[in-house]
């Protein structure tokens, strides 16, 4: 793969090969509004001349991957301009990690916690990441949250250890946690291993057509393995004898030649809907239940290559959901809001700021094309090319093409909160899942969660977390309040 730097006249691009459409006008909440955080050719092209002259994930730390290919097996031009969603048939080099969250690097596989489900398709129109889970909702739905959340997950400051107090008197405090802590602690809070379990996009996305039409998208990647999982017995059990169970796993059966792959499928709502949805689909902690929206298949996705090194390309691997192409972009969810930003950031400090020009995070089927130069892994190969634009030398110009359409907005600005749509709360929906289970898969959810609470050292903590699943579901929190009585 070559690492010359094209010099030829065309398109101005991000780093990741998209098309920049202004170079000379920031993105702004209206005529003379302040400015938008989902600006990221502002934001990187800032972030990248602060740190030209110049560590383990904080999440998300201990992670496996392998490339692979997404073939389009539906036509989705009505919705979307994305070229690698263009015709049935068409193929897309791509990049799947799988990953725990909360432990780091030298942790176990087989753990209780969600998976991150990052995917980088390599687009001749630049790279495109969808980075998600394996649970199509998360614990918070604002950003400003997010630190806090991921210090009661990670070890104490004072202890050293994570520790149970730090965990529920955060999720007792916030009740838009209890969808997730439900799906957390039933029974695919531990995969078997990462072939067998979904991923999400999780987040709300905006796809626009050729035509300008807009439309709200969610991403489902279903198994094609079949859903398998691990008992917290059989995991502690499995993590003990072999903690790198998952990576194996994925590795092995890869060089068997049993190629694992995912169904990819989309709900799509159009864009008018939004505004009126008896739940607000940009929050993070809700679903659109599919008798709504019902899930359209698109693609299969499909892994079929090895890393030759983990340590140069999964580790080294930078995700970003602010890498979108023509026809996709961000919604105004408050988590993917801020992700857009810190992804990128937490890449620029980990890996150094040409992390994208690494092999595995460059563009693979186009060019970057732009003025960023230098800083530290900084391999020359835009040679003697003029770094700013415009210029007259033959040098890289915008198209004046937005990648995707503009998003009403009105009102002064301020700390809102999330606005509230007809069946909005915070545990209807958890209520929901619990009541879909199955009596065993009640039994082992109950029984996963009061050995957690029950680790709590102080009553009103653990008082106050039992009391969001009772409003979730009366028989649930009857149930917990009980086993938890019993082990405290």
């Amino acid at each position: 793969m070559s690492t010359e730097f094209d010099t030829t006249a065309g398109p101005l691009t991000t780093e990741t090969g998209a098309p920049v459409s202004s170079n000379n006008q920031s993105e702004a909440a209206g005529p003379g509004g302040p400015l938008l955080v989902q600006d990221q050719v502002l934001l990187a092209k800032l972030a990248h001349f602060n740190r030209e002259r110049i560590p383990e994930r904080v999440v998300h730390a201990r992670g496996a991957g392998a490339y692979g290919t997404f073939t389009a097996t539906a036509d989705v031009t009505a919705y979307t301009r994305a070229a690698f969603l263009s015709a049935p048939g068409k193929a897309t080099e791509t990049f799947l990690r799988f990953s725990t969250v909360a432990g780091n690097l030298g942790s176990a596989d087989a753990v209780r916690d969600p998976r991150g489900f990052a995917l980088k398709f390599y687009t001749e129109e630049g790279n495109y990441d969808l980075v998600g889970n394996n649970t199509p909702v998360f614990f918070i739905r604002d950003a400003i949250k997010f630190p806090d959340f991921i210090h009661t997950q990670k070890r104490d400051p004072y202890t050293g250890s994570q520790e149970a107090d730090n965990v529920w008197d955060f999720w007792g405090l916030s009740p838009e946690s209890t969808h997730q802590v439900t799906w957390l602690f039933g029974d695919r809070g531990i995969p078997a291993s990462y072939r067998h379990m979904d991923g999400f996009g999780s987040h709300t996305y905006q796809w626009v057509n050729a035509a300008g039409e807009q439309f709200w998208v969610k991403y489902h990647f279903k198994t094609d393995q079949g859903i398998e999982n691990l008992t917290a017995e059989d995991a502690a059990v499995l993590a003990g004898q072999d903690p790198d169970s998952h990576h194996r796993d994925l590795r092995e059966a890869i060089e068997r030649g049993e190629y694992p792959s995912w169904t990819v499928q989309v709900q799509i709502m159009p864009a008018a809907d939004a505004a009126t949805y008896r739940f607000n689909p940009f929050d993070l902690t809700k679903v659109w239940p599919n008798a709504d929206y019902p899930r359209i298949t698109i693609g299969k996705l499909e892994l079929n290559r090895n890393p030759d090194n983990v340590f140069a390309e999964v580790e080294q691997s930078a995700f970003s959901p602010a890498n979108f192409v023509p026809g996709i972009g961000p919604s105004p969810d408050k988590m993917l809001q801020g992700r857009l930003f810190a992804y990128g950031d937490a890449h620029r400090y980990r890996v150094g700021i040409n992390a994208d020009q690494l092999p595995v995070n460059r563009p693979h089927a186009t060019t970057a094309r732009n003025g960023n130069r230098d800083g530290l892994g900084y391999d020359g190969r835009h040679a003697g090319a003029k770094n700013y634009e415009p210029n007259s030398f033959g040098g890289p110009n915008e198209t004046g093409q937005p990648l995707w359409a503009p998003v009403q907005v009105s009102g002064p600005t301020g700390e809102w909160e999330t606005p509230r749509h007809a069946e909005d709360d915070d545990f209807v929906q958890a209520g929901d899942l619990y009541r879909l289970m199955t009596a065993g898969e009640q039994d082992r959810l109950i029984a996963n969660l009061a050995g957690f609470i029950a680790k709590v050292t102080r009553d009103d903590i653990a008082e106050r977390a039992i009391a969001n699943f009772a409003k979730a579901d009366a028989d649930f929190g009857a149930r917990l309040t009980e086993a938890v009585a019993k082990l405290r």
